[in-house]
C-alpha cells in the first residue's frame, strides 16, 4: 500500500465513521435549531478542535509504536485491524434509528464551542479509534510522521466541516431526515460497517506482509 492508497482508504473510513448518526451530529443539530446557524457552526468548531487533539494523540502514539521491535509493532497493527473489524461487524448488525434529537436551552456561541470540544475530547471511543486506525495508515516509509498526521488531521477537520457544517446549515431538514427515515439511518450504519470490515481485511494483509514492506 503506497501513500496515496493509504490516504484514500483513510478518507473512506473517516467518511463512514463521521456520517453515522451519533452524539456529535445530534449536538450540532440541536444547537443550530435553538441558536441558529452560527451556534451550529460554533458547535462544529468545538468538535473540530477535539478532532485535532485526537489527531495529535494518534501521531504521538504512532511515533512511540514505530520504535517498538518490528514483531511487536506488527502485532499492534493486527490488533488494530481486529478492532476495526469488530466496529464494522457491530455496525453491520446494527439498526440505528433516531427517535428524537433533544433540544437544549438557548446558549451562547462560546458555550456551544466549549461544550462541543469537551464532548469530543471526553469520548473514550474516539481515542480507541485513533489508536486502532492511525498505525494502519501512518507509516515511516511514507515520510515524516508529523507531516502525515497533519494531512490526516486536515482531512478529518474538512470531513467534519462538510458533514456537520451541512447539517448546521439545514438543521431542521437534517433532523427530519434522521428522525423520519429510519431505513436511511439503518443503511448508513451498515454501509459504514462494510467500509470498516473491508478496511480491516485490507490492513490485515498489509500487517502480515509488513516485514517485506519495510
Amino acid at each position: 500500500m503506497d501513500y496515496a492508497q493509504a490516504l484514500w482508504v483513510y478518507t473512506f473510513l473517516l467518511f463512514g465513521i463521521i456520517v453515522v448518526p451519533g452524539m456529535d451530529m445530534f449536538f450540532v443539530i440541536a444547537n443550530a435549531l435553538t441558536g441558529g446557524r452560527r451556534a451550529g457552526f460554533a458547535a462544529v468548531a468545538g468538535i473540530m478542535l477535539g478532532g485535532a487533539v485526537h489527531t495529535l494523540f494518534g501521531a504521538l502514539a504512532v511515533g512511540v509504536f514505530t520504535h517498538l521491535p518490528a514483531l511487536l509493532y506488527q502485532g499492534l497493527i493486527l490488533v488494530g485491524a481486529a478492532y476495526m473489524a469488530w466496529i464494522g461487524w457491530t455496525l453491520l448488525g446494527s439498526a440505528i434509528t433516531v427517535a428524537g434529537i433533544p433540544v437544549p436551552r438557548t446558549r451562547s456561541h462560546a458555550v456551544a464551542f466549549r461544550q462541543g470540544a469537551i464532548t469530543c475530547l471526553l469520548n473514550p471511543k474516539a481515542y480507541l479509534f485513533v489508536m486502532a486506525v492511525y498505525p494502519q495508515f501512518i507509516r515511516p516509509q511514507f515520510g515524516p510522521i508529523w507531516l502525515q498526521a497533519l494531512v490526516m488531521g486536515a482531512l478529518t477537520a474538512l470531513m467534519q466541516l462538510a458533514i456537520y457544517g451541512g447539517l448546521a446549515l439545514a438543521a431542521g431538514k437534517g433532523r427530519d431526515a434522521l428522525v423520519g427515515n429510519p431505513q436511511w439511518t439503518i443503511w448508513i450504519g451498515r454501509g459504514a460497517g462494510a467500509l470498516f470490515v473491508a478496511a480491516a481485511a485490507f490492513t490485515v494483509w498489509h500487517g502480515v506482509t509488513l516485514e517485506m514492506q519495510t
